[in-house]
């Protein structure tokens, strides 16, 4: 016998307990987070002088997570940052943002590694989020994808001593070494 399992909606991720957990919906499956560990948080706050350099530049405006991202009724991501160029701030709201950010960025953990090499990356190019980093605070490396006709393409893999470019900060480079720097 077949076991039905519901789909859930942006309607049902809205009933969830507010517990210190993180929630999302990916291509209608509920998928539950503990909170991040240390190196992961060390990541999320040296990214964050990055960004709010590039949003200081008015290049636009970045948020860390918890921030949900509502791609339809049955995907709703939370990115550990996401960024959204100026000319298309119109998509934040209040409560979420409401459309497809320019960038997302996951901070690999034990906990979420293959969900956010896997079906997030997945449901990442199915919605056409431009460009998608990784970052491994065990491996010390940022990877980074952009979109192309059949998905997503390997821009590179980058690690300290190197510095990267994107073209949505075309004039702030970013030292990997200072994502990892202690």
């Amino acid at each position: 016998m077949d076991i039905i399992r519901p789909i859930l909606s942006v309607e049902d991720l809205a009933q969830l307990p507010d517990d210190g957990k993180r929630y999302e919906i990916l291509e209608g499956d509920l998928a539950v987070s503990p909170s991040p560990n240390r190196k992961h948080q060390n990541a999320i706050r040296r990214l964050s002088s990055f960004f709010i350099q590039a949003e200081s530049q008015s290049h636009g405006e970045w948020y860390p997570a918890p921030f949900d991202v509502v791609l339809d009724k049955h995907n709703v991501v939370e990115p550990d940052l996401l960024f959204i160029r100026q000319d298309r701030l119109d998509i934040i709201t209040d409560a979420n943002v409401q459309g497809v950010p320019d960038l997302v960025v996951e901070v690999l953990s034990p906990s979420t590694q293959d969900r956010d090499l896997g079906v997030k990356a997945h449901v990442y190019a199915r919605f056409q989020i431009p460009e998608y980093w990784i970052v491994d605070p065990d491996a010390e490396t940022l990877t980074i994808y952009r979109l192309a006709a059949e998905g997503y393409q390997l821009i590179g893999t980058f690690r300290i001593g190197d510095s990267v470019v994107s073209p949505l900060f075309p004039d702030l480079p970013l030292s990997v070494a200072d994502i990892f720097r202690a």
